[in-house]
């Protein structure tokens, strides 16, 4: 449910404008600030809108609070998947895993997981759960209008430090945190999708080890992936491209001779641990890795927690 507000309402200024930006200023809408969005990226131009975005907790710690707000973004992902104007979905899919494993850490995240026993060919387990199937671009659009519903405002900007006018400000420029919270440990770890023609699939499949992913959207198929740590390029590899498909094909065989729809290049902004915390005037979210759709409203919560002290 919303956070509700037990302090005074406050004038916020949230920077960042990417699922997680967003997601921080609905929830501080909801609990009674008044909310003005600023980012250089506005939404659609993020890397949240190159996600696969299939909810996984991928590269993000610690391990305990991680959990925590991917339970909590997983039961506000459910409610949401009623109303497909969200662009969410609730869908079956199966982790697979070349050794067996004990259950994955975050697996209080999830009200369910089933070993997976009919496996592709080369893999020796697999856990099987419903998850929360985003389709970026729909949820983005969905966010910025229920911001602008609450009475809030998006602004394009290009600031050269965060605000210092006595608002409260929550940063959330993800990899923008390596300037405007001076904050080194930030890295890029670039990810390279191949949007396909949909064929008919409506369960995901994840390896997560090797890095292939097959995520279904309703009229589109989201194939990836990499993560290259360090890199800073945007442009798509035709040769990288033509490896994610492969792996995906083989993966998926139903994948075959699907229709390239088009190439999208993401930098997902990786750091030792998520910070979420209060410095002064100043709420620090960022570093969520691959993990930030997953983390979005379980982080936003705390934020909201965090705005009333």
């Amino acid at each position: 449910m919303p956070a509700a507000s037990t302090g005074p309402a406050r004038r916020v200024i949230v920077v960042g404008a990417g699922v997680v930006g967003l997601t921080c200023a609905v929830r501080l809408l909801e609990a009674g600030h008044r909310v003005d969005v600023v980012a250089r990226d506005l939404p659609l131009e993020t890397t949240s809108a190159v996600a696969a975005a299939l909810w996984y907790p991928y590269r993000a710690l610690p391990q305990d609070r991680v959990t925590a707000w991917a339970r909590t973004s997983y039961d506000a992902f459910a409610r949401l998947a009623g109303d497909e104007r969200t662009g969410v979905r609730m869908l079956t899919g199966t982790e697979v895993l070349t050794e067996p494993r004990p259950d994955p850490w975050w697996r209080e995240a999830v009200p369910a997981l089933d070993r997976e026993t009919a496996l592709p060919p080369g893999y020796a387990d697999g856990w099987t759960f419903v998850s929360p199937v985003v389709d970026m671009p729909v949820h983005l659009r969905w966010l910025v209008a229920r911001v602008e519903e609450l009475g809030g405002t998006l602004t394009r900007m290009n600031l050269s430090a965060l605000p210092a006018d006595g608002s409260l400000v929550v940063n959330a420029t993800g990899l923008g945190a390596r300037h405007f919270g001076a904050d080194r440990t930030v890295q890029p770890v670039r990810g390279q999708v191949v949007v396909v023609e949909q064929v008919g699939l409506d369960r995901w499949t994840l390896d997560a080890a090797g890095l292939t992913y097959v995520v279904p959207r309703a009229r589109e198929i989201v194939l990836g992936g990499t993560d290259l740590e360090g890199e800073w390029s945007r442009t798509p590899d035709p040769a990288v491209a033509e490896q994610v498909l492969h792996r995906a094909t083989a993966l998926v065989p139903a994948l075959e001779g699907a229709r390239v729809l088009r190439h999208k290049v993401g930098l997902r902004p990786a750091r030792p641990e998520v910070r979420l915390e209060r410095v002064g005037e100043v709420v620090h979210c960022y570093g969520h890795g691959g993990a930030g759709v997953t983390l979005s409203w379980g982080c936003a919560d705390d934020v909201v927690a965090l705005a009333r002290g």
